[in-house]
């Protein structure tokens, strides 16, 4: 199976960098049954951290965030990208991109066991066409 790459919507939240901001973000999400596709966490900054969050349903997303009062940005998108694992998927992917004079913003992959792998990429608002249409999505 070759790759499946589809567009995302993804928002993300800025948490005090302390341990269990994370975790109340993420039980809050559970909690309301919205399921998430990816999630990325990093330090942002004086003493603060952003979590990227890629939902499934975004309305639904939206709708349980607001009622648990987390502070969301506005829709972004990115690409979600699912297949079989194969040595250089990665480098193959980010050539494509680079051949279209498209700069990653950043990017994120992982095997997923039984020969899968995921990735996330980030690119910016101006070249999201330019990108789509270099990733044949």
């Amino acid at each position: 199976m070759a790759e499946s790459i589809r567009r995302v919507e993804y928002y993300y939240v800025v948490v005090p960098d302390k341990p269990g901001s994370g975790a109340l973000v993420l039980s809050t999400l559970q909690e309301a049954g919205v399921n998430l596709l990816a999630y990325l966490g990093f330090p942002a900054g004086r003493g603060r951290s952003q979590i990227d969050l890629v939902p499934e349903e975004p309305a639904a997303f939206k709708l349980a965030a607001r009622s648990a009062g987390l502070k969301l940005s506005r829709a972004k998108r990115a690409f979600l990208v699912e297949g079989d694992d194969r040595v250089g998927v990665v480098a193959d992917l980010t050539r494509r991109l680079a051949e279209a004079k498209v700069n990653l913003t950043a990017a994120c992959a992982t095997a997923a066991g039984s020969g899968r792998y995921g990735m996330i990429l980030w690119v910016p608002a101006a070249s999201y066409g330019k990108a789509a249409k270099a990733l044949g999505v």
